[in-house]
């Protein structure tokens, strides 16, 4: 059942309104003279579907995983992405999955409403400041502490926070309080903990579609609305790859909907398995796609990985050692080729 947009923003804009003022104490929250061992049981909230979102969210899963280590973890997310995603967080036991559309199963969704007041946590976390539900869902969940989002203060008010790093960050500042150098130390990067046998068949399904006398390069030309470049765009910078770096194979990674910016012009790699997809991922050398899901699943792999994006850069760019983004609205190919060069030779960088 497709709900009206209208109907939706009005459904949006009321819960904003209703959630506007929960949680806007949460900056006091004061976790300082907790006993990490003594925390058994922690829900996180990420009532989202998406699979960009829900990777942002591993940093968080390690964090909780280092800091309270007899901790088994809840997770909340919408449709049905999450178990997957998660497959291999052994200290993730239980995932409350909402209906990625209500109205399709709207018994199912209210029931977990329903049920989430009757549940007991040490501690609930909410991942996303700007969730109205995530914070309502926060609110209506007992818990002995609840973070309800990233709030800024004196130390990191002027620095634009990465998305994956927001709920880490807030996790700290009630855990360390003024401690900047505990709150801001690095952060876990997004991981989809592919296991060894998923990294080998990666390998395999690579050299079959590739040969082995050449490192590849994946690229993923599609994304969504204005982050999708032309076929024209795609096109040029695809045959300026295959000139600038002839001792490498370039390898397409297929979205979804099966289309190509390039028009199949390179060889290609489809599946709905986003597990496979990261195993092959895995499998080259460097990655370089505009701001998707599957950049960040790209960026979870292991791959290194280069973002190509025109704007909203920091918030969203790959994070760590050999990840990259340039702004291609800002910058010519030529930048671009340096830093793909920097990736692939990072002992040579300049």
């Amino acid at each position: 059942m497709k709900v009206p947009k209208k109907i939706d923003k009005f459904r949006r804009d009321l819960f904003r309104s209703i959630t506007r003022q929960i949680g806007s104490n949460a900056k006091k929250q004061d976790l300082s003279n907790i006993e990490p061992d003594k925390v058994k049981k922690v829900l996180i909230i990420r009532p989202n579907h998406r699979l960009g979102n829900l990777l942002l969210t591993t940093p968080l899963v390690q964090e909780i995983t280092t800091t309270f280590p007899n901790a088994t973890i809840d997770f909340l997310a919408k449709g049905t992405l999450a178990p997957i995603v998660f497959k291999n967080y052994k200290n993730l036991t239980n995932f409350i999955l909402l209906h990625k559309r209500p109205f399709d199963n709207i018994l199912s969704y209210v029931s977990i409403w329903l049920k989430m007041p009757f549940k007991k946590y040490d501690l609930v976390i909410n991942t996303v400041k700007c969730s109205s539900s995530g914070k309502l869902l926060t609110k209506i969940t007992p818990a002995t502490y609840k973070i309800y989002e990233y709030e800024d203060d004196e130390n990191t008010r002027s620095q634009t926070i990465h998305h994956g790093k927001e709920a880490v960050i807030a996790l700290r500042s009630a855990l360390y309080g003024s401690d900047l150098e505990k709150v801001t130390k690095e952060v876990p990067m997004l991981d989809i903990k592919c296991s060894d046998e998923e990294l080998q068949k990666g390998k395999d399904i690579l050299a079959s579609l590739m040969g082995g006398t050449k490192n590849s390069i994946a690229i993923f030309t599609f994304a969504t609305g204005d982050k999708c470049y032309s076929k024209e765009w795609w096109s040029t910078f695809y045959q300026h790859l295959l000139v600038a770096f002839p001792d490498h194979q370039i390898v397409e990674i297929l979205p979804y909907e099966n289309v190509s910016q390039i028009d199949f012009k390179a060889t290609s790699f489809y599946s709905k398995d986003i597990r496979e997809m990261a195993s092959v991922m895995a499998a080259c050398k460097i990655f370089i796609g505009a701001d998707s899901g599957i950049m960040h699943l790209a960026c979870a792999s292991g791959v290194p990985t280069l973002g190509l994006f025109s704007g909203r850069m920091e918030q969203f760019r790959p994070y760590g050692k050999n990840n990259n983004a340039v702004d291609i609205s800002l910058t010519g190919i030529a930048h671009w080729t340096e830093e793909i060069k920097d990736i692939l030779n990072p002992s040579q960088k300049k």
